[in-house]
């Protein structure tokens, strides 16, 4: 059995460490509350973006563009988003388990795919399984700019445009609500599937519609990998708020259990004493 002394060291630790983990979610449910706006307000502008280049798109019938286009897959490329800090629950295993599962599934030579990181958690675990991974961006911070990312997702848009890989794929953690973030996939090229909820738009051209596709697909794929990471990032608040509130909530039982078991030892060795005493007057006598 464990000594008073120990009992009660590892209640003065188990206090200490449930004191951080409280701070941190206070910290963690701040950040949400921003992440949470920063990608409510983004959605009005993808909104925005999505119904002038399904109009575009699909209004003129001889515009052609290779982002729109789908082609014989050689190559797959995976984009995946993930934290650069533990201490989330499930948040990142949730992603990393699905884009593992699911080039497992697929292929069969690393040849056959590419993958895109943002996040440390996320760069080193296909690492240190020797997975393909030709890009990766790390320390993002927690209300990520767009200059930001701007680089990693203008690179990712060219290496499609390059031919590097024939059709891109997205995956990270759907914000719902502070206790529920949905893993997502999502095909982000080619953009075979673009349409809008609104009614198209009819617009006039200058100098002409390829050449204004041109500019606005690589912003619009750019400004669906920005939006992703926006909702990721939010997930990521959330997860860790609710992580560690339930850190907090089995180091106050786990302090409880400690203090019950501190006060019987205390009494068996109080009444241990008191035998003792009692024995040794007696043998006096």
């Amino acid at each position: 059995m464990a000594s008073l002394r120990d009992i009660k060291n590892r209640i003065t630790s188990t206090k200490k460490t449930s004191q951080i983990t409280k701070a941190m979610q206070m910290v963690s449910a701040a950040k949400m509350n921003k992440a949470e706006m920063n990608a409510k307000s983004f959605v009005p502008y993808m909104e925005k973006i999505q119904e002038v280049t399904a109009s575009i798109a699909l209004g003129s019938k001889d515009v052609s563009h290779p982002m729109l286009t789908s082609r014989p897959v050689k190559k797959t490329g995976y984009l995946v988003i993930t934290s650069d800090r533990g201490l989330a629950g499930a948040y990142n295993s949730n992603v990393l388990r699905n884009v593992y599962q699911t080039i497992q599934k697929r292929h069969k030579s690393p040849d056959e795919y590419a993958i895109i990181a943002i996040g440390r958690v996320g760069r080193d675990f296909f690492k240190k399984r020797n997975m393909n991974v030709i890009l990766d961006i790390v320390v993002v911070a927690d209300q990520p700019a767009f200059a930001e990312i701007k680089d990693i997702a203008s690179k990712t848009v060219g290496m499609f445009a390059d031919e590097t890989f024939d059709e891109l794929y997205m995956y990270y953690s759907h914000y719902v609500s502070a206790i529920q973030q949905d893993v997502t996939e999502k095909k982000l090229l080619p953009l075979t599937d673009i349409s809008s909820s609104k009614k198209l738009t009819s617009y006039e051209f200058e100098p002409s519609a390829e050449e204004i596709l041109k500019v606005l697909l690589p912003q619009y794929a750019e400004s669906l990998i920005y939006g992703a990471l926006l909702d990721s990032k939010a997930s990521e608040h959330a997860a860790r708020m609710t992580a560690m509130q339930n850190a907090t909530d089995n180091a106050k039982d786990l302090i409880n259990s400690l203090s019950l078991s501190y006060n019987r030892a205390r009494q068996a060795a109080i009444t241990q004493e008191i035998t003792e005493i009692v024995g040794g007057a007696a043998a006096l006598e």
